[in-house]
């Protein structure tokens, strides 16, 4: 039963979440012709997403109750990916 109120209540904070980065793009947060507010919208979404995946990789992954190790690998499989994600983008240009 502790589980269970243990996911629902981080549905909840996921949920909030989602709901303010909705927020923050409906409002006209993300306005390409005023200077810095672009900006300011793309960081408050990229620090709201980073929380939630690591809501899901903690909880959701299980990686909170699995040995460090395992935890290590997730971090460096993460780390590769966004490594060659950054290296393709260059190569585009």
């Amino acid at each position: 039963m502790a589980r269970l109120k243990l996911y629902t209540g981080i549905f909840v904070v996921l949920m909030a979440l989602s709901t303010t980065q909705a927020v923050v793009e409906r409002t006209g947060m993300v306005d390409f012709d005023a200077p810095g507010t672009y900006w300011t919208a793309f960081g408050l979404i990229l620090v709201l997403s980073f929380v939630k995946a690591a809501f899901v990789a903690t909880y959701y992954m299980h990686l909170r109750w699995e040995p460090r190790s395992v935890t290590y690998l997730f971090l460096g499989g993460l780390f590769a990916a966004l490594a060659l994600t950054t290296a393709a983008a260059y190569s585009i240009l």
